[in-house]
């Protein structure tokens, strides 16, 4: 029980978070409605249709960009639905979101093994193989004992032609 105020509550924990199984990254929407069956749970309208834009983009997309049918690619949404089913795809282990800078959240396929860089000037974004870190894992790791993991915020720094104006700003200084 918990006590708010005078009052004593029992707390609710929904069955999403008690019950739910994860299931492996699932290469396509039609996979990953299987794997949703598979584990017992229905594969809405609403469900499937953000399935549809997840795997249809070109990249991670918001829950707003969803809604609103990814541009006329795909019928408009309820945004409420749309979160609610993203949180449920992502407990599942099908879903991850990042955040890629200033900005809400965006999800992609969790098949996209892939750690992003932020240009903090022009705010251009890169997608690297999740691979292409593994070296500066290690390093932060032997040097300080810690696991990084780059795949939920993105790296941040200067892109080429930020960086070049920056030089060509210092050197007319």
């Amino acid at each position: 029980m918990i006590r708010i105020g005078a009052a004593r509550v029992a707390p609710v924990v929904t069955a999403a978070y008690v019950t739910t199984p994860r299931c492996a990254p699932a290469e396509n929407a039609e996979a990953a409605v299987k794997a949703i069956r598979a584990g017992g749970l229905r594969v809405s309208a609403a469900r499937r249709l953000v399935l549809e834009a997840l795997y249809r983009a070109a990249g991670p997309v918001s829950a707003e960009d969803i809604a609103a049918g990814l541009g006329g690619a795909l019928p408009r949404s309820d945004l409420a639905s749309v979160y609610r089913n993203l949180e449920t795809l992502e407990q599942l282990g099908l879903v991850r979101h990042v955040h890629l800078g200033h900005g809400p959240g965006r999800y992609e396929p969790a098949t996209q093994a892939r750690d992003y860089l932020v240009c903090e000037g022009c705010h251009a974004v890169a997608a690297l193989p999740h691979e292409h870190l593994r070296a500066v894992r290690e390093a932060i790791g032997r040097a300080t004992g810690f696991e990084p993991r780059f795949d939920h915020f993105p790296l941040a720094g200067l892109c080429r032609r930020c960086r070049a104006s920056a030089g060509e700003r210092r050197a007319l200084g």
